[in-house]
């Protein structure tokens, strides 16, 4: 097992007890994983607030659209937190030391909303109202619509940074907003249920085959949207 930077001694629960003000020796084993898990929890609802406002701006845009353009760019939205125990995978994994400070630092994805549309325009037009909000602060952009993963993996990632008003301070949260077509969703779903099934170890013609598909996902997406693009031009001409 991999082993957190900084960790010292051989009882893992001693690498987070820096969390939960406890001086060395002080309290249980029990009563500092009981600390240890206030800590998290507490840390982490600094996050599900984050989680909840960018949640409302979303489902504004989305109504509002509705209404004003009788139509959505938005076709569904998924949202999910890391509990205690995911983030903690995420920790070894990384070798991130387990201090908040630095956590909130590294990881950026601990709240993180996805955005399926219908077509890739769609995908750029939404990411253009979300982030043109003035309190919202875009970190970080990767958009793998444009240049996918060596897998074929297609989205758009945000890291947006939301305020979150509690009732002695201002907390600066990161959100990770990931925003893709229902064809991208399709196939990222189909790939992250082979990825697992195979522990990360996918064998080849099954990678040949998901780039394949992807490559015909792409080329759907493209199709979809000349089609989009001829219904409005005879709409125009009506």
């Amino acid at each position: 097992m991999a082993r957190f930077e900084g960790m010292s001694g051989s009882d893992p629960l001693e690498a987070f007890r820096g969390l939960t003000g406890l001086e060395p020796d002080e309290g249980s084993p029990r009563e500092l994983l009981r600390a240890i898990q206030e800590a998290v929890q507490r840390f982490l609802l600094e996050y599900k607030f984050g989680l909840d406002e960018v949640l409302t701006k979303i489902t504004i845009l989305r109504e509002e659209f509705e209404h004003s353009h009788d139509y959505s760019p938005i076709e569904h939205v998924k949202s999910r937190l890391k509990s205690i125990s995911s983030l903690g995978d995420k920790l070894e994994r990384t070798g991130c030391p387990p201090d908040l400070g630095i956590i909130r630092e590294r990881i950026r994805d601990i709240a993180g909303i996805r955005v399926t549309c219908s077509f890739t325009e769609d995908t750029y037009r939404f990411a253009e109202m979300l982030t043109a909000q003035p309190d919202l602060t875009v970190l970080a952009t990767k958009d793998y619509i444009r240049d996918p993963k060596p897998n074929g993996y297609r989205s758009l990632h945000l890291i947006v940074e939301v305020p979150v008003f509690l009732s002695d301070r201002t907390a600066k949260v990161p959100v990770e907003v990931q925003i893709r077509t229902i064809a991208m969703d399709f196939w990222a779903s189909v790939e992250h249920q082979i990825f697992y099934k195979y522990d990360g170890k996918v064998p080849d013609d099954l990678t040949d085959t998901l780039l394949s598909v992807a490559a015909t996902a792409n080329a759907l997406d493209d199709q979809m949207g000349r089609l989009r693009s001829e219904v409005r031009s005879l709409g125009e001409d009506a």
